[in-house]
């Protein structure tokens, strides 16, 4: 019964970029109380955990993944304690609230790097990641930030280079140091005492790096147009085993809530066979699940039948037999869903998403089909991203105002929103789409209140079924009932000669039992079968 599970395993997760989710004080920058009003939204929608990327002061030179004190709130988003208020209404509507944990690196204005690179002799020196330089005078290593350019800069007044992963002022914790880590699980618990609900651990196949500082091989792959750090094959910055001790020992702080059932989610690009060892095992656990980017990552040309049904057996094939999957769409770093696969397309992934075994994850926005926004480079704020795209796109575009109403400014701020809003904000917006029974956004509220009716679609089986070309179609088997989920990813129409009873189509327009499904192209379906 779905009942005894955790309730991580239950519910679905949403992802709040809180600077673009609602705004209270009208500084164009969203906040803790503007999240706060839009709870009886959330709840109402059908999920059950927010996932609220860093709030946390930061000089936001990467809007908040560059922190410069893992204990407080930044005074754009609010208090202390309007994060105790929240999540005491989280609470109150039935929402779980998990913080992002930016473990691998703090910001340079951090305390503890200003006190790191003030000399040698500094008590935390060793809690960042220094070292000479090369021979030549240069980087130590040839390791590349994923932000452009060199992962190591000089600091001319100790004469070492610091690495950092991602931007300069971005510099890497040094976990084999274990001081460094005895203050992040302080960092945990302080935040579980205020009644956080647990974390997902930014870049967390990132942590530690090699011991021998050695240089990382070229990619033979790699053509003009790649992204710069793509030259290399990340044998030395990625997937350390030594990443996984450090995982353990914040699963273990975080299992001194158990009573509460408190998560850790992980943050891991890499293959299946490498992303499942980030469960750990089941006498040592680390996340309770690493996210699994594979339908983000799955270019667009690739969303076939074939693909789908071969890249969801794969996964589930690798998973060792107590995990738990997890299945994700889109995330504040790429771009959106809707602008990937255009909207039918963007609906059958979302029937896909809410129906798999694992927990799914929604970011906000996506539920009304929103597209990449329209962000022109003098008005792009994302440098960093924009320069890891090669000027080609901004992480921007992914991360525009939500649309509430067709509104002065979509119900978003009443002042000047701090990236400019979707041009389609008059039409796309929740107002609108809370009316129309057979919008974008009705569509996933009733795939979730589905999902949270039928214990089969969160706890049962999954396995393939033979389907006509151009169709995937499986089963959630339960106790006592079976469900077909058949997606048609062709213009033409498809056939299943079975009798079910359909309880959604993508298009929101039939229901009832019938003899034989008839898919019409790009449509997919939510049937029961006769027992």
């Amino acid at each position: 019964m779905t009942e005894q599970l955790p309730w991580w395993q239950r519910e679905a997760f949403y992802e709040v970029y809180p600077r673009s989710f609602q705004d209270s004080d009208g500084d164009g920058v969203g906040d803790l109380p503007g999240l706060l009003r839009r709870l009886d939204y959330l709840a109402d929608l059908g999920v059950g955990a927010l996932w609220i990327t860093p709030f946390f002061p930061s000089p936001q030179r990467d809007f908040g993944y560059d922190v410069a004190d893992y204990c407080g709130v930044d005074p754009t988003m609010g208090s202390l304690a309007d994060f105790d208020r929240l999540v005491q209404e989280a609470h109150r509507h039935g929402l779980r609230v998990v913080l992002d944990l930016v473990a691998n690196h703090t910001s340079s204005d951090h305390p503890w790097f200003v006190d790191s690179r003030r000399s040698r002799a500094s008590l935390r020196r060793d809690w960042y990641v220094w070292r000479d330089p090369a021979p030549d005078g240069g980087p130590p290593n040839n390791w590349l930030s994923f932000f452009g350019g060199p992962a190591w800069t000089l600091d001319a007044a100790t004469g070492q280079y610091y690495l950092h992963q991602f931007l300069p002022e971005q510099p890497d914790l040094n976990y084999r140091n274990p001081a460094v880590l005895a203050a992040m699980e302080e960092v945990v618990r302080f935040w579980l005492d205020r009644g956080a609900d647990g974390f997902r651990v930014d870049a967390a196949w990132l942590l530690v790096e090699d011991e021998k500082f050695r240089d990382e091989p070229p990619n033979p792959t790699w053509r003009p147009g790649m992204r710069e750090r793509d030259r290399l094959v990340h044998l030395h910055t990625e997937d350390q085993p030594e990443t996984h001790a450090v995982l353990r020992r914040l699963r273990a702080v975080v299992e001194e809530y158990r009573d509460r059932q408190p998560v850790l989610l992980g943050e891991v690009y890499l293959p299946f066979h490498r992303l499942v060892g980030y469960y750990g095992s089941s006498e040592e656990p680390e996340c309770h699940f690493p996210f699994n980017f594979a339908l983000v990552d799955l270019p667009p040309e690739e969303w076939t039948a074939q693909a789908l049904g071969s890249l969801v057996a794969s996964y589930e094939a690798a998973l060792p037999p107590w995990a738990w999957p997890s299945w994700v769409l889109g995330n504040h770093d790429r771009p959106r869903v809707a602008s990937r696969l255009g909207e039918e397309r963007s609906r059958l992934a979302h029937l896909l998403l809410l129906t798999l075994r694992g927990t799914p994850t929604l970011y906000y926005g996506d539920e009304l089909g929103l597209p990449d926004g329209v962000v022109s480079p003098d008005r792009v704020r994302d440098t960093a991203g924009f320069r890891e795209w090669g000027g080609r796109w901004s992480r921007d575009a992914a991360r525009t105002p939500m649309p509430w109403d067709p509104g002065p400014q979509a119900g978003f701020t009443t002042g000047e929103p701090w990236l400019p809003l979707n041009p389609d904000f008059p039409r796309r917006n929740v107002q609108l789409q809370q009316q129309d029974s057979r919008s974008f956004l009705q569509l996933v509220r009733r795939l979730l209140h589905l999902r949270r009716s039928l214990p089969a679609l969160v706890s049962g089986s999954w396995r393939l079924r033979e389907a006509p070309p151009g169709v995937l179609a499986y089963h959630r088997e339960g106790e006592d009932e079976t469900f077909l989920v058949a997606l048609n990813f062709r213009a033409q129409p498809a056939r299943l000669e079975l009798a079910a009873e359909v309880l959604l189509s993508t298009f929101l327009d039939r229901e009832g039992w019938e003899r034989s499904l008839e898919l019409r192209g790009h449509e997919g379906l939510l049937a029961r079968l006769r027992a």
